[in-house]
């Protein structure tokens, strides 16, 4: 399904005046929710089918006569490395609440589990609920509120530990 599909399917839906659509292949589900008595967001929820994530090689730091503030950052960057990341799946406009008059998804030190909605990325008009593939504890929020973010883009760190 292309991006052309996906914005008919949009409009027969808001045309059809449903409350409720699913549409589902074998590698691709998609759901239209349209806004009901007093509701102002539409939520379309992308299905993310990922394999598993693979070890990435860390190459050590090499030892050098560097200044003070380039030996913290290289600690700092090391102890990242203990941290899983959770991307953006998409490209669109990074939330951290689900509207302006609600309380944040997460906020670091808050646990995490598999499938828990951490931000919205609103896409199109579409604000799509992200959720967490990992369970763990926030110690990092990498993105402003309300600021673009590109596909694959890193906005947590996560320690699973």
């Amino acid at each position: 399904m292309d991006i052309k599909d996906i914005q008919n399917l949009i409009k027969f839906v808001s045309k059809a005046e449903v409350s409720e659509v699913k549409y589902k292949t074998k590698d691709f589900e998609i759901t239209i929710k349209t806004p009901l008595a007093g509701s102002d967001a539409v939520y379309a929820q992308p299905a993310v089918y990922h394999t598993a994530p693979q070890a990435v090689a860390v190459q050590a730091p090499v030892a050098t006569s560097a200044p003070a503030p380039a030996a913290e950052k290289a600690e700092t960057a090391s102890d990242d490395s203990k941290y899983i990341t959770i991307k953006s799946p998409m490209i669109g406009t990074f939330y951290r609440k689900p509207s302006p008059d609600k309380d944040v998804f997460a906020n670091v030190g808050d646990d995490v589990s598999v499938g828990k909605v951490v931000c919205v990325i609103e896409a199109m008009k579409l604000f799509n609920q992200i959720e967490s593939e990992v369970s763990g504890k926030i110690v990092k929020i990498l993105v402003d509120d309300a600021t673009p973010v590109e596909y694959d883009q890193p906005l947590f760190l996560v320690d699973p530990s």
